[in-house]
């Protein structure tokens, strides 16, 4: 604790002041740095964090202002952030497919270490609570220790006595003591004129000067500190669900998706994929499928009505419409479509199939039929097919009932209700299996036997695709060869993360390419005293220093003003 008494100069300084605020004398015994010279790090001003006697709320502030526990912050942080690669984060998964949770896509691909860093949350390291902590813990503890330094050295530096304590300017990094002849205010003037001469902002009183340069880049490292909070502080907005989105979306030919958490809805028209040819690959490639260009040509689509009723389809008005690929994003009010990868994957997305009279095998009519989105009635010529049941991924439980697998349209079966003309007034039941595969042909048949048999179907209708190939090509049959894949950006905080990042760089290149020198300066009948600090290159202030000497009759190598070497 420090015993701090009213200085001999007459200023009574703060609690915890270890350097009168006002002429510079050291209050306190030892305060000296290893080199032997005073501790001047923040002027040996008073702050908050070396009060006596801290209560609750200051032992709070002790803990963050700690330079120490800073430290140890960042490199928690940095542990933790580097187990977040270990293995790939949750929200960087595009294809989850075959894979009802994010548990067994871990357990399958990474084993027992997979299913340990799940369970330990470190799939999602930089959503979790605690890394956020950690960046809330560091953002506070730059806020408190730049406070607890900058408004006391603030005060300090703007309030310098020009003639200082005799102790303080012999124990500062350059030093000269020695006779002075001549005309005292004469010699004075001429050396003031000097350090002027070097850029120095020069204060007389007394017999005494102060020679200053280059005092802004003592905020150097708080404007740092100003970034560093900004950049952090844009980094948590993240979390707010409007200022940020990275996810990816898969789209088929002819697909249109909601993009989640949106009212935007995007629809991929056409996916194309070039492959260079053998010709225009290197000897050791040739043979492989390397690609050159792959493009999907996009709609961007925004909801103005019904967009979350669960039974109208939402009215969607086209607000954008772009050929994506790579590095050229589809971009609408600072959110970006990104081509990022695609995939060869047959999928079916509509039929136009016939109704057609199974005992003359007479077409009654046709119509177009969704995999993924059929409509809910349909007419074909004087008959009425009513959708009763559709099942996207057919498949039989352990009772035999029919059920689906999942929601993607890879087996789908849609079950019909008939009504017309000259049919029973509860109209024919007819289970349609669009897929060409002998077992969902199987399905189909063996399941209108039963309608048949309970007496649903009088046998009467079938519904098939009439000519589903011609000249070797699918049709009739809409499909798509590929799925693509999208990633969704939005970050309306990345503006806020490179003004952090430019502010900070700025701090940094104030702190590091400019010093703070100073040379206090007293004279005491025809004794000369000289003491002069910076907080680094003390090899160009003592030049400064020897120069402006030696322009005023005062002839010293710099290397004897180094206080440091004279003292070892």
């Amino acid at each position: 604790m420090f015993q701090n008494t009213k200085c001999e100069c007459g200023h009574q300084n703060p609690v915890g002041t270890v350097l009168c605020e006002s002429c510079g004398k050291p209050l306190v015994e030892n305060l000296l740095t290893d080199e032997g010279t005073l501790e001047m790090r923040y002027d040996g001003v008073a702050r908050r964090s070396q009060k006596a006697n801290p209560q609750v709320i200051d032992r709070i502030w002790n803990f963050f202002s700690s330079v120490k526990i800073a430290v140890y912050l960042i490199a928690i942080t940095l542990v933790g952030a580097s187990l977040g690669t270990i293995f790939q984060q949750e929200s960087t998964l595009i294809n989850m497919s075959g894979y009802s949770e994010f548990r067994d896509f871990y357990k399958e691909k990474y084993g027992t270490l997979g299913v340990i860093y799940h369970a330990l949350g470190l799939s999602r390291t930089y959503e979790s609570w605690w890394f956020v902590g950690l960046l809330v813990m560091i953002g506070t503890s730059l806020v408190v220790c730049s406070l607890d330094r900058v408004l006391p050295l603030y005060r300090a530096l703007t309030k310098q006595q020009i003639r200082k304590h005799l102790q303080f300017i012999t124990r500062q990094q350059v030093v000269y003591n020695g006779a002075l002849q001549g005309d005292k205010d004469v010699w004075l003037t001429e050396f003031a004129k000097q350090m002027k001469r070097k850029r120095y902002r020069v204060w007389q009183e007394d017999g005494g000067l102060l020679a200053e340069k280059n005092r802004f880049s003592r905020w150097g490292p708080y404007i740092n500190h100003i970034g560093l909070i900004i950049f952090l502080l844009a980094v948590l907005g993240r979390g707010i669900p409007a200022w940020h989105m990275d996810q990816y979306l898969s789209l088929y030919e002819g697909e249109t998706r909601q993009i989640p958490d949106t009212n935007y809805y995007v629809k991929n028209d056409k996916f194309t994929v070039e492959y260079y040819k053998d010709d225009e690959l290197a000897s050791n490639q040739k043979g492989t499928k390397v690609v050159k260009l792959y493009e999907t040509k996009a709609r961007l689509y925004e909801c103005t009505d019904f967009c979350d009723d669960p039974i109208r389809k939402p009215v969607l008005t086209e607000v954008e419409k772009h050929d994506i690929h790579v590095n050229s994003a589809l971009s609408y009010k600072g959110m970006s479509l990104y081509q990022n990868s695609f995939q060869e994957r047959v999928r079916f997305i509509s039929v136009h199939p016939s109704l057609m009279d199974a005992t003359t095998g007479k077409a009654l009519g046709s119509f177009d039929l969704l995999m993924d989105d059929p409509a809910e009635s349909y007419e074909v010529g004087p008959y009425t097919l009513t959708l009763n049941d559709y099942y996207p991924d057919f498949s039989l439980d352990d009772q035999s009932r029919p059920m689906t697998k999942t929601r993607e349209p890879n087996n789908p079966a849609f079950v019909f209700r008939i009504k017309g003309p000259d049919i029973q007034a509860k109209g024919d039941v007819y289970i349609y299996f669009p897929m060409p595969s002998e077992k969902s042909k199987y399905y189909e048949k063996i399941l209108n036997e039963s309608f048949k048999q309970r007496g649903d179907n009088t046998g009467r209708f079938t519904i098939k695709v009439e000519n589903p190939i011609v000249d070797g090509k699918m049709n009739n049959i809409k499909y798509s060869e590929y799925t693509t894949y999208l990633n969704i950006r939005v970050d309306k905080a990345m503006p806020y993360i490179w003004v952090g990042a430019a502010i900070s760089m700025i701090g940094l290149i104030m702190g590091f390419y400019w010093q703070h020198r100073r040379i206090w300066l007293r004279i005491d009948e025809d004794k000369l005293s000289l003491g002069a600090h910076t907080n680094k290159n003390s090899f160009g202030l003592r030049a400064d220093v020897a120069w402006a000497l030696g322009r005023t009759g005062i002839e010293v190598p710099p290397k004897s003003l180094d206080n440091r070497r004279n003292l070892s």
